[in-house]
């Protein structure tokens, strides 16, 4: 069904004043989830906070959704194509909404308010949908969700996810930002503990193989690529000086452009774990954690979106040959399932005050802040609304989505793990 009798004006119009009336709703969880930071899979009452609002305007929710406590779902509409919007609410430890997830709750609900009055008005077939994605700092929410099933049936899956003004310098924001692929990871050593005065060489000293992993780590920096990362913390290095530690550990992610070039980072970070293990003496165990993959807008949902904040007056960024950023999400999970994208938008932040310092959490709590991602969930919710309503929009997101994934056809599935 091409829109036709519904025309984009008269659509459009209906979003725009929906999320305007919500404006103070929106505002409220905005500030209560900020000022109630949880960390992955702790986030009780940014869940309920949220159902109470959706289940108060006459939404049917699902709590603890997908077999997690803290995920949910709300839909409203039948029939037709299925478009979804996701909301993250989980804080950083120690600096709490550090990035923004306040907002993005906010932006998501935003947009889901706007479809589900346009569908409301308007009678169409179709589905909005509202998924709480927890956990999404390191504990791969996402995941757990798409192996529920979660975005098996959507066409197309939005959010938008704040950051500093200097990312998209002259422009809100950016419709077409990539992420980098990530693996999480904790290597575990065990040694023998000795007195450290008395009997040293009865030790296997397991801190030592920690500090020559990591110095091995730090060589093969040097002849990494630019665009590749490691990055580790120390989690544990023993408990006193004078016991020579029998386990130690730490946690680990790498991140390349492809899941591909991680997976082959992954077999040299090894190398270097090994080896460490092997001078000392000690015993290695790898796990990994989790993987996020790169992510992978939608082309087309990318361009709609540049469109649609150009006629609210918003204009952003729309490069379809960046690099993005180098940063790591599980929504790149997401786009490996389903249509779906990650938009940027700007907010005032001092300089220096980036995603994940405590000046970030300090912006991302501010009106302006609120008022540039009101604008931001406009611009998805229209997107949104024409993937429902207008075939040829919906074939179109749908082709780029079918092309992408012959473009990685040669990569490793996500449903398999490299051999560690």
């Amino acid at each position: 069904m091409a829109q036709s009798s519904v025309t984009a004006v008269a659509a459009n119009s209906t979003i725009v004043q929906a999320i305007l009336d919500k404006d103070e709703v929106l505002w409220d969880i905005n500030q209560k989830i900020h000022r109630n930071p949880e960390l992955a899979y702790q986030e009780h009452q940014a869940h309920d906070n949220i159902i109470f609002i959706l289940q108060s305007l006459g939404f049917s929710v699902t709590p603890h959704a997908y077999g997690l406590d803290t995920a949910f779902m709300a839909e409203y509409g039948s029939g037709g194509r299925v478009v979804t919007f996701n909301a993250e609410y989980d804080a950083l430890p120690g600096i709490g909404h550090a990035c923004g997830h306040n907002l993005i709750a906010m932006m998501s609900m935003g947009a889901f308010f706007g479809v589900a009055e346009a569908l409301k008005l308007h009678q169409i077939p179709g589905r909005v949908r509202l998924i709480g994605t927890p956990a999404e700092e390191g504990g791969g929410g996402k995941l757990k969700i798409i192996d529920a099933g979660g975005f098996r049936d959507v066409d197309g899956c939005l959010m938008t996810h704040p950051g500093p003004p200097d990312e998209c310098a002259g422009f809100t924001g950016d419709a077409y930002m990539p992420t980098l692929a990530s693996h999480k990871m904790t290597v575990q050593y065990t040694g023998q503990t000795a007195h450290a005065a008395m009997t040293p060489w009865e030790g296997i000293n397991a801190l030592d193989a920690v500090v020559l992993a990591y110095t091995g780590l730090s060589v093969l920096r040097q002849q990494l690529h630019p665009t590749n990362r490691i990055h580790c913390v120390v989690s544990d290095g023993g408990t006193r000086p004078n016991v020579i530690p029998g386990t130690a550990a730490m946690d680990c992610y790498i991140r390349c452009q492809t899941l591909q070039e991680a997976d082959m980072l992954l077999g040299k970070v090894k190398r270097c774990f090994d080896g460490a293990a092997l001078q000392t003496g000690c015993k290695v165990d790898l796990k990994l954690n989790n993987t996020y993959a790169d992510l992978r807008p939608n082309k087309s949902i990318c361009t709609l979106y540049a469109d649609a904040m150009a006629e609210i007056g918003s204009e952003v960024k729309c490069d379809l040959s960046s690099h993005g950023v180098p940063g790591s999400t599980d929504q790149g999970n997401v786009t490996y399932e389903c249509p779906a994208f990650q938009a940027y938008v700007s907010i005032p932040a001092e300089p220096g005050c980036r995603n994940h310092t405590p000046g970030f959490t300090a912006a991302a709590s501010t009106r302006e802040a609120h008022d540039l991602c009101i604008a931001a969930a406009k611009g998805m919710a229209i997107v949104g609304w024409k993937i429902l309503a207008d075939d040829d929009v919906a074939m179109k997101v749908k082709r780029d989505f079918e092309e992408d994934k012959k473009i990685r056809a040669d990569r490793m599935s996500l449903n398999e793990r490299p051999i560690i």
